[in-house]
């Protein structure tokens, strides 16, 4: 029995060492949380370390100016480099202060009086630092104000001691424009690296007095961003990281512009702000020259207007809104005339400048007038007058207007003749008879790629105002996007109507985007000028190097943005919103770049930017 508890004992002895060893074993094979975040090597020099391949250099500031504005420090967080900043506040006593304050008020006054009595001449920066330290000690006196010792440091990291002297010397500028001088941490390196690491350690021990105002204008968390509490998702913000939400119609308008060159990601970024917005409840109606939008349209049950000589599809320019307001009731058709003299005049030759830059109407005097008289007595064959009870009868349509030029004296039968090509000519029926189209939903695209190019200004000048009538009729929130908006800018009645769209949508609700990539014959014209000048936001995607000194010279571009603008890669580009821009990379879900990507070559990649 006694062997027998001895071999038990011995067996139950030989499983606790074993337990022992594998138990030992596994802790030896851990990682600890210091191993995972440790260098590989460290090297510390005198004037920079090195860190594995990486080498940086620890700066502390020693002299400021004597006064310091909000924001001082937004340059420095902002910068596009890698670095760590460190800041230290330390409390002082306030009875401390004091008395120091008062020894050196009293030691200031006795200066100023022996020099005073010696006839030396007044020393401006005496008297200033009396004015500050008594204007110090009546804040101090009362608690308006507490005193602090403040330390501010700055490691810089780079791939060489080139680059690392580049690095420094961008910073050494940035500080002197604000008259703040820093220094290398010479032979602290290691201890300038232990007081920029988080573990709140201050080695450098380098420190300043500053009282509350002054330290309150350091405080770190200013950057340029664009992010409210409500919106959609842009992208984000390459400064600092952060996300890019803006609401457009928070602004003083919600138009928007969008120049970039072809592939660049314009209509990617267009199309997944459609998106993201109809999710907040807007409306989206889209002016499509090149069939980028059905399959966005498709995804989302919208309507798909598809406009050509050979399709069913007919649009009325006659049609007058019917809007509830009395007094634009009242002005309803006068606004129609005038809009459609733009459209005749664009049917009829467009507006074609001379060669001294003079703008020449494709109409004489004489035909804009037998044209006013001709529009206003098809309406009244109508029964539509200025009375705004008249206004729901059945329009006329260009047919009517041909009759009644035809049979009209002065130069009314030459106008009709040449407006036959679009009642029983070549382009007869599209705009030619009664509107059979509804926008009644929440994306409507209006698709003109099958138009003949001299019809494609027509179109779009019409299917403007047909939205614009809608938007008049039922007010909700909407945007509007016309894309290849350079088509339009360049006759000036097409341009006109466009700037005036641009102008009025605020008041009912509506947001204008405005894209095109032939940035020269846009920005080029007057109208496009005033368009740009009356949108709230500017989208920038990369340009041409043409199109980069036009936008640097309207958008008051420094020169590391004009360079950047011209090497930007797809998705990336300079976001205006108001008075703030910043650096946005557009970003997109998987399932969202499924939905608006038109180049079936690139992959479908999370959360990144496609072209157009």
């Amino acid at each position: 029995m006694a062997k027998k508890l001895d071999a038990v004992g011995l067996a139950a002895e030989q499983r606790a060492r074993e337990q022992a060893e594998v138990e030992q074993a596994f802790l030896k094979g851990m990682t600890t949380l210091r191993d995972l975040i440790a260098p590989s090597s460290l090297e510390i020099h005198s004037s920079h370390f090195r860190i594995g391949t990486k080498y940086g250099r620890t700066m502390y500031i020693y002299g400021y100016p004597r006064e310091l504005y909000t924001g001082w420090l937004s340059g420095l967080i902002n910068i596009d480099q890698v670095l760590d900043i460190s800041m230290f506040i330390y409390p002082v006593e306030t009875e401390v202060v004091l008395n120091n304050l008062r020894k050196k008020v009293t030691q200031l006054e006795a200066d100023m009086s022996i020099s005073s009595e010696k006839g030396r001449t007044r020393d401006p920066a005496r008297e200033a630092a009396l004015a500050d330290a008594e204007e110090l000690r009546d804040q101090l006196q009362v608690g308006a104000e507490r005193f602090f010792r403040y330390g501010l440091y700055v490691t810089v990291y780079a791939d060489s001691l080139e680059e690392l002297g580049f690095v420094q010397h961008s910073l050494e500028t940035l500080f002197g424009q604000q008259l703040v001088y820093s220094k290398t941490a010479s032979s602290q390196q290691e201890q300038g690296l232990n007081s920029t690491i988080p573990q709140m350690s201050d080695q450098l021990q380098i420190r300043r007095n500053m009282n509350t105002g002054a330290i309150s204008t350091s405080f770190p968390f200013t950057s340029a961003d664009l992010t409210q509490e409500k919106g959609v998702l842009y992208g984000i913000n390459m400064h600092n990281n952060g996300l890019v939400i803006f609401d457009r119609f928070s602004l003083e308008n919600a138009n928007m512009v969008v120049f970039a060159k072809s592939g660049a990601g314009k209509s990617f970024t267009v199309k997944l702000e459609a998106l993201r917005s109809m999710m907040t409840g807007s409306d989206i109606l889209i002016i499509d020259p090149e069939n980028e939008y059905q399959k966005l349209s498709d995804a989302v049950g919208g309507s798909y207007i598809r406009l050509s000589l050979n399709s069913d599809t007919r649009i009325n320019p006659f049609d007058l809104p019917k809007v509830i307001d009395s007094e634009e009731a009242d002005d309803a058709l006068r606004a129609n005339l005038v809009t459609l003299h733009g459209l005749l005049r664009l049917m009829l030759g467009g507006t074609q400048m001379t060669a001294a830059g003079q703008a020449m109407s494709a109409l004489t005097p004489a035909e804009e007038a037998d044209l006013d008289q001709g529009l206003i007595d098809t309406y009244a064959r109508a029964g539509i007058t200025s009375d705004p009870l008249t206004h729901n009868s059945m329009p006329p349509t260009i047919s009517d207007l041909y009759d009644t030029l035809l049979h009209m004296g002065g130069t009314g039968p030459a106008l009709a003749q040449r407006l036959r090509k679009y009642t029983s000519g070549t382009f007869a029926g599209i705009f030619s008879q009664q509107s059979n189209i509804d926008i009644n939903n929440s994306m409507v695209v209006f698709n003109i790629r099958d138009l003949e190019d001299e019809l494609r200004p027509v179109a779009m000048y019409i299917v403007l105002s047909h939205i614009w009538n809608i938007t008049r009729t039922v007010q909700r929130k909407r945007m509007l996007i016309v894309d290849e908006a350079w088509q339009l800018m360049k006759y000036d009645d097409s341009a006109n109507f466009l700037f005036s769209l641009a102008k009025r949508a605020r008041k009912y609700f509506l947001g204008l985007t405005t894209i095109t990539q032939d940035v020269e014959d846009f920005m080029g014209s007057k109208m496009g000028r005033a368009i740009v000048a009356n949108s709230s936001m500017q989208l920038l995607l990369k340009q041409s190097s043409s199109a980069v000194d036009v936008l640097g010279d309207v958008f008051k571009l420094t020169e590391e943005e004009r360079k950047r603008l011209s090497n930007f890669p797809v998705g990336q580009g300079l976001f205006f919103a108001g008075q703030n821009h910043v650096h946005v990379q557009i970003i997109a879900s998987e399932t969202e770049t499924g939905l608006i990507t038109t180049n079936p070559q690139t992959p479908l990649q999370p959360l990144s930017g496609g072209g157009s």
